[in-house]
């Protein structure tokens, strides 16, 4: 997400409390929202994808001290960073990893689509307008398009992404993959990979619907300081499908690469150019079994 709406409140972020943090191994992070590994998730051909190599989060600008030292302890190769320059400007750039290559591919903001004056009425929180633009199920169906768009229009930044995890000398992983909140752009750049490796489709969702866990949402705090509580229940509800993670917006982009290319395949080789050689690297590179 990107404007002065949804943004990461950098000095009111609290660790995960204990009782919803999900496994007993996942870190308690201060500032960096919507952190998880990939590791775990089952293919089609009995194996899974393996731990410590592929993670996901929200962006990393907010990184204090004690998560900095957890994430370069992850021994990192490459942290890809899909946000646009609005996003970097808003938020700031990422914090620096010793030894880790930083890989910018901005892909367009799901939530924020072409329309470049979006986030300025959402700011200001006429709920007039607001129900103008997302009321009537037309929230969703924004998310749902820009979900199709992120299929369509940004095979070269995926494809690059693809080529260098499979690059044949140092392939780009550890890595870690994030947009701003971790949940769009990151969440169909991952099922992408996942798509790749194999892995089960009702696994992919369950990984982009954690999204959902209170711990991991993005903070949504308005121009004029307040945050989702204090925000108008009204505006709220009618800004609620930009911030969920729904299957559906997934499925809008799995059905795409079908009705584009076919199969999911042939969009891997022909749309990404993810040949089988390359297909077959990356394979080794993140699963086991």
């Amino acid at each position: 997400m990107t404007q002065e709406l949804p943004q990461t409140d950098p000095t009111g972020t609290e660790p995960i409390p204990p009782s919803t943090a999900g496994p007993a191994s996942e870190p308690e992070l201060n500032g960096v929202r919507n952190f998880r590994d990939v590791g775990g998730l089952p293919t089609a051909d009995g194996r899974r994808v393996r731990h410590g190599v592929l993670f996901r989060s929200g962006h990393l600008a907010h990184a204090d001290a004690g998560d900095t030292a957890f994430l370069a302890g992850l021994g990192l190769h490459t942290v890809f960073d899909f946000r646009n320059r609005d996003d970097i400007a808003l938020e700031g750039p990422d914090v620096a990893l010793p030894g880790t290559v930083n890989v910018n591919l901005p892909l367009s903001d799901p939530a924020l689509g072409d329309n470049a004056d979006f986030w300025r009425t959402v700011r200001d929180g006429n709920l007039e307008q607001l129900e103008a633009l997302l009321g009537d199920g037309r929230a969703a169906d924004r998310m749902a398009g820009s979900y199709r768009k992120l299929i369509r229009e940004r095979t070269a930044e995926h494809a690059r992404m693809l080529e260098l995890l499979t690059e044949p000398v140092a392939p780009a992983v550890p890595a870690l993959l994030h947009c701003a909140a971790g949940k769009d752009r990151a969440g169909t750049s991952i099922a992408i990979i996942l798509l790749a490796l194999g892995v089960e489709r009702s696994a992919i969702e369950a990984d982009y619907l954690e999204s959902n866990a209170q711990h991991r949402r993005y903070r949504v705090r308005r121009g004029d300081g307040s945050t989702g509580a204090q925000i108008d229940p009204a505006v709220m509800a009618l800004l609620n499908p930009l911030f969920e993670a729904r299957v559906e917006y997934l499925r809008t982009a799995f059905d795409t690469i079908e009705q584009e290319w076919g199969s999911v395949d042939r969009y891997l080789e022909e749309g990404l150019g993810l040949t089988k050689e390359r297909r077959e690297r990356l394979r080794e590179a993140l699963l086991t079994g």
